[in-house]
């Protein structure tokens, strides 16, 4: 555990994060599962009573273990994420004022859907 002299700085970046995470279930462009991943490792420094809560939660426990134990991805979550993706870089060229400014956006992710697909999955 780490000193109680930082201890709730991990206590507020859990929770932050994983309130972010939660808004990013409904706000596109906002990702949830680094979000939740964040929580969870900080969760082991600053809080262990959300940390349990986290690992026992039907959705987000399976995703930490996956992390945790083999930086793995399912494949559902990686379809998920690229669709999202892809719905948000739709949404981004209808609406932004400069198309390099959508451009801009959808390579980003672009570069992160392709890091995603590189990552291994659970077995």
């Amino acid at each position: 555990m780490t000193s109680t002299r930082f201890r709730w700085l991990w206590w507020l970046l859990a929770y932050a994060s994983l309130g972010l995470g939660l808004v990013g279930i409904v706000v596109p462009g906002l990702p949830t599962v680094p979000f939740v991943l964040l929580a969870a490792f900080a969760a082991t420094r600053g809080s262990q009573r959300l940390r349990a809560w986290l690992l026992a939660h039907r959705h987000f426990g399976p995703l930490i273990h996956d992390w945790e134990a083999h930086g793995a991805v399912s494949r559902r979550a990686k379809r998920l994420a690229t669709g999202m993706m892809a719905l948000c870089a739709v949404v981004m060229f209808l609406t932004a004022p400069r198309v390099w400014m959508a451009a801009t956006g959808t390579a980003t992710m672009a570069l992160v859907a392709a890091w995603l697909w590189r990552r291994p999955e659970p077995r």
